[in-house]
């Protein structure tokens, strides 16, 4: 059974707070009133970049449940969306946890996070959603890249739960930066920690290996990393690999680049969505209520169903089964084939 201290009980790091989880926090900002809201209880350094927060309702009352592979939509008070993953016990119905890395070239939300998000503020949340499930095998691979090792976290626990036999393969570039190192190197055999600098780059085909029916594998890190693990399992069947990226997939052009209508089921209305114009965006024009958050195709907040049409997937959410089935639709970013697509929001 795989324990993993540090993510029941963080070790403190510079700067890191040592001060027990907030009895009495802050009241929300204006901005959070009538939304769902958590507050930051505890803050810790676990490695260079990267900050452990552990966040509980005001109230302490539950939390919605969630399963290993999914995230959180965290609505920070400088008014920014980010999605993290959720990498603490599922069990624990009281208290989410997520891993953040400091981006130098993101767009503020993880300096934000990191400088400003102090123990006892409160922040906004949505989901928590799962796009990255872990379905039931004899025998798993996984493979984390950087902060990639978050979803896969809850996963390994899972695994022992369901007493399956598995490996990790955590790839780093330096032993300082990688979350959660020290706890995984005394984890067993099933685990490997390579440092890049050291030893260079990881050879995935070698790891991966031939491919088991008995075996599903997981991956979740930077883009460049996922695009070497699909290369190294070409021959894996559909829905035995399984990836989770930290951004958004360069798509191709659009299928169509003339205007299409969507209707929406049970109302009369069709609303026209020129090219250039996000179908959410057209939706919400129109008066449709329609949540977002990434506008980019990677979190799944604005999910809806389809059922009449062809969409044109621009997402970077569906596998190939799922887009072949033409059933989930993201009108954050996809389109139509079809002059006319049927939603139902």
């Amino acid at each position: 059974m795989i324990n993993l201290a540090q993510s029941a009980h963080p070790k403190q790091g510079a700067g890191a707070s040592t001060a027990e989880p907030a009895r009495h926090t802050a009241a929300p900002s204006d901005s959070a009133v009538g939304a769902d809201v958590l507050v930051l209880s505890d803050k810790s350094v676990i490695a260079r970049d990267v900050v452990l927060l552990s966040l509980r309702r005001p109230d302490g009352t539950r939390l919605p449940d969630w399963t290993p592979g999914a995230h959180i939509d965290l609505v920070l008070p400088d008014g920014s969306t980010r999605q993290y993953s959720l990498c603490g016990d599922p069990r624990d119905a009281y208290e989410y946890r997520i891993a953040v890395l400091r981006e130098a070239d993101g767009n503020g939300g993880s300096r934000f996070v990191h400088d400003s998000l102090q123990v006892g503020d409160a922040v906004r949340f949505g989901g928590p959603r799962n796009n990255f499930r872990l379905v039931p095998a004899d025998r798993y691979l996984f493979i984390a890249g950087g902060i990639g090792i978050t979803p896969i976290l809850p996963m390994l626990r899972a695994a022992d739960a369901l007493g399956a036999e598995w490996s990790l393969l955590y790839c780093g570039r330096d032993a300082a930066g990688m979350a959660f190192g020290n706890d995984l190197a005394e984890a067993g055999d099933g685990v490997r920690l390579h440092v890049s600098l050291l030893h260079g780059r990881a050879d995935l085909p070698e790891w991966v290996g031939d491919f088991r029916a008995d075996t599903k594998l997981y991956a979740c890190g930077p883009e460049e990393f996922i695009d070497a693990i699909r290369a190294a399992t070409t021959s894996w069947p559909r829905g035995w690999v399984r990836f989770e990226r930290f951004t958004a997939t360069t798509s191709s052009s659009p299928a169509r680049t003339t205007a299409f209508e969507v209707e929406v089921d049970g109302t009369d209305q069709l609303v026209h969505v020129e090219p250039g114009v996000s179908v959410a965006t057209a939706l919400r024009d129109a008066g449709f209520d329609i949540l977002t958050s990434c506008s980019r195709g990677v979190c799944g907040t604005c999910e809806t169903r389809v059922l009449a049409g062809e969409p044109d997937h621009r997402d970077s959410i569906l596998d190939d089964d799922e887009r072949a089935d033409a059933t989930t639709f993201f009108p954050c970013v996809s389109r139509a084939r079809t002059d006319r697509l049927t939603l139902a929001l």
